[in-house]
């Protein structure tokens, strides 16, 4: 009905969902039909919005993945990192910090990303299409939701002096009617799941699917087997805490 985010509590869980979005009689409906099973109780708290750009530079330290240095723009550059990205992210996702982004890098320092074409979905800050774009690829598409994320990831670009790609607010409904070498989609486990058949139509023969943004369980197997339905073979996966990347090759 609409929470895409759960986290687990001492006492049950709190569930996340955008304030707009919340139908309460639907809710109501909802529980009524587990009243018969145990007691349970709930209470609405309404998360207030903060400035997340403000928090991240009171917080944000330059960070070391491989051969990637990722910085802000009041860090001193370290050239002799072979790639280099700076991020300033207003409100949006994406600075390298969190495990699932960091992974994501990773597994695309692992691949050769020159004269590839590639596909970013919930680009956030656009970091992963930055670093797709150093890595030599030859277009990349930034695909993000989010009008936020859809500027933050144009003025990333520039600040990285990136030319070659290409922002789309929306979501699988603005893919264009193109094929990609490469999908990178950082984003979460149900939105995954539903747009997995889209990621699969837009990958060329042979293409690489990279995924983060879900847990190991029961998630990965979940997202596997909807993939491997689809012709997606697992490749392989990589773990920080309980968060996992998967690599995924498309075999016509």
């Amino acid at each position: 009905i609409g929470f895409d985010t759960f986290e687990d509590t001492d006492l049950g869980f709190k569930a996340y969902i955008v304030s707009d979005e919340l139908d309460q009689e639907l809710f109501n409906e909802t529980l009524k039909s587990f009243e018969g099973d145990f007691t349970f109780s709930y209470e609405v708290n309404l998360i207030p919005q903060k400035n997340w750009n403000q928090v991240w530079e009171s917080n944000f330290e330059p960070l070391e993945i491989g051969s990637c240095y990722v910085r802000a723009t009041f860090h001193a550059p370290r050239p002799e990192f072979q790639y280099q990205v700076v991020i300033d992210p207003k409100m949006a996702f994406g600075t390298g910090h969190h495990e699932t982004t960091s992974m994501m890098m990773e597994l695309m320092l692992n691949e050769d990303l020159r004269n590839k074409r590639v596909l970013d979905m919930g680009c956030g800050t656009g970091i992963l299409a930055i670093l797709a774009s150093l890595m030599g690829a030859s277009e990349i598409t930034a695909i993000d939701y989010d009008p936020v994320c859809f500027d933050s990831t144009i003025e990333n670009a520039q600040l990285n002096n990136i030319h070659n790609i290409s922002a789309l607010c929306g979501s699988k409904e603005v893919v264009p009617s193109e094929t990609y070498d490469i999908i990178l989609a950082n984003i979460n486990r149900n939105i995954l799941l539903d747009q997995l058949q889209v990621y699969k139509e837009h990958l060329k023969p042979e293409g690489i699917l990279f995924m983060s943004g879900f847990y190991e369980s029961p998630d990965l197997e979940i997202i596997t087997n909807a993939a491997d339905n689809l012709g997606l073979s697992f490749v392989s996966k990589q773990k920080k805490k309980e968060w996992v990347a998967a690599k995924y090759k498309f075999s016509s």
